[in-house]
């Protein structure tokens, strides 16, 4: 659980700083145009501390960290993740600079998209696997029968 928490808190601060860089970059360049710089923010703080706190909650109920796909799940989503937000940056910066974009980023951040995708699959893959394979986790149970009717 430890991890998934770090995760979450790691995206949080990185998302609220490139909400910051975005806008003083623009600002310092007197750029008013479209860029990709500016989904960073959302994309870090939805795809990467949402969804790792969402999983958080996932963990306490149904513990998908047990299962075989958990370690896999969490180093592609991660790393596809890392690299779509790393070419969004990069792509986005260009814009803002008015240097050329190579297709190479593009094709890049498509790899991210595409890695952010098998992790997602794994994902739902093992929680599958361990919400049908087992009823609530022993250290929920209680609280779950404890609920008023």
């Amino acid at each position: 659980m430890q991890k998934i928490y770090y995760a979450a808190h790691t995206y949080m601060i990185v998302g609220v700083i490139s909400g910051l860089v975005y806008r003083e970059i623009t600002k310092w360049q007197d750029f008013t145009g479209d860029t990709q710089l500016a989904v960073v923010h959302t994309h870090l703080l939805a795809l990467g501390m949402l969804f790792h706190l969402i999983v958080l909650a996932l963990e306490k109920a149904f513990g998908p960290s047990d299962g075989k796909l958990f370690d896999w799940f969490f180093r592609i989503y991660n790393a596809g993740l890392v690299l779509t937000v790393t070419m969004m940056t990069v792509h986005g910066i260009q814009t803002v600079f008015g240097a050329h974009t190579s297709a190479a980023i593009s094709g890049l951040a498509g790899l991210g998209h595409i890695t952010l995708t098998i992790g997602l699959i794994l994902f739902f893959i093992n929680l599958g696997k361990q919400v049908s394979g087992a009823t609530a986790r022993p250290d929920t149970a209680s609280q779950l029968h404890d609920q008023p009717a």
